[in-house]
């Protein structure tokens, strides 16, 4: 009777221990964005501050254009979960319900995406957004203009779809029964109608687990915004983060508020949609 007792204690004790050390990073960035300058390059670490400096998250909202920033992040991010929920939904159910020709070896195609790390395609995918035909001032060779740079378009387009996305949705819905799929024909659906009226609605773990990975991807995508624009007024709050930077210095008091701040969204989403990511994991894995 104890050891039935002692494994669950020992169990949430270890889970509680984990918890606490994968959260230590964020407490000393919260903890450290409520210190000031001199504390913080005092060569003696105290981890709570001797003043609480609340006023750094004033300060760095100051600082930059910070209502553009994360209205370019917001357009983005939202642009491209939508379009990506919707793409690699559909593309999973053609993979999981449908029987076509080279299914097999397409999916195993798509599936080599996710082996090819990103910095891989970073360059031949800049160049096709600057040279595409007839945006930005290009003619029909993609010359002469500057194609997707500075533009919501150039930011959204390569992210909209993606194999791991379409990985996960097939996984998911390849665990429906067949039946469904036979009483939606047998009724007159077509297979868009069945897809869009049964299996979305049904979808919501899946769904709830690409937006997360999607919008916390998106949102603190940093690379790929500071290749595909240069100005001011496109910058995304991860580039808006590098004012507090400069060759002598960095800012660290007012860096730490605004990182704060800016994955607040990523902690809310997190929070109001635990449950439908965590039951989204759990049943990816049920049927290969």
């Amino acid at each position: 009777m104890k050891s039935k007792t002692f494994q669950p204690m020992w169990w949430s004790t270890l889970t509680l221990v984990i918890s606490f050390v994968m959260l230590i990073p964020f407490l000393l960035m919260v903890i450290t964005s409520l210190k000031t300058m001199p504390e913080i390059n005092s060569p003696s670490f105290t981890f709570l501050p001797k003043h609480w400096m609340f006023s750094n998250y004033v300060t760095a909202m100051k600082h930059g254009d910070w209502t553009k920033y994360f209205t370019n992040s917001f357009v983005v991010t939202s642009i491209t979960v939508i379009l990506s929920m919707f793409i690699n939904s559909l593309a999973g159910y053609a993979f999981a319900r449908l029987r076509f020709p080279g299914r097999n070896l397409l999916f195993f195609s798509m599936l080599v995406g996710i082996m090819v790390p990103a910095q891989v395609t970073m360059i031949p995918t800049f160049l096709m957004m600057k040279q595409a035909p007839f945006f930005g001032g290009n003619d029909w060779l993609g010359h002469g203009g500057t194609g997707f740079l500075n533009t919501y378009s150039g930011l959204i387009i390569p992210f909209v779809a993606g194999s791991f996305g379409i990985f996960l949705c097939r996984q998911f819905f390849i665990s429906f029964p067949r039946a469904l799929d036979e009483a939606a024909e047998i009724d007159g659906s077509s297979k868009f109608r069945t897809f869009w009226q049964i299996y979305v609605p049904l979808s919501k773990p899946i769904l709830a687990t690409l937006a997360i990975f999607k919008t916390t991807t998106t949102w603190n995508d940093y690379m790929w915004p500071l290749i595909m624009t240069n100005s001011e007024s496109m910058r995304t709050i991860q580039l808006g983060l590098t004012i507090f930077r400069s060759d002598a210095s960095i800012q660290w008091d007012q860096l730490m508020a605004a990182t704060t701040v800016v994955i607040l969204p990523l902690v809310l989403l997190f929070i109001f949609a635990q449950r439908y990511f965590i039951q989204g994991v759990v049943t990816t894995g049920l049927k290969a």
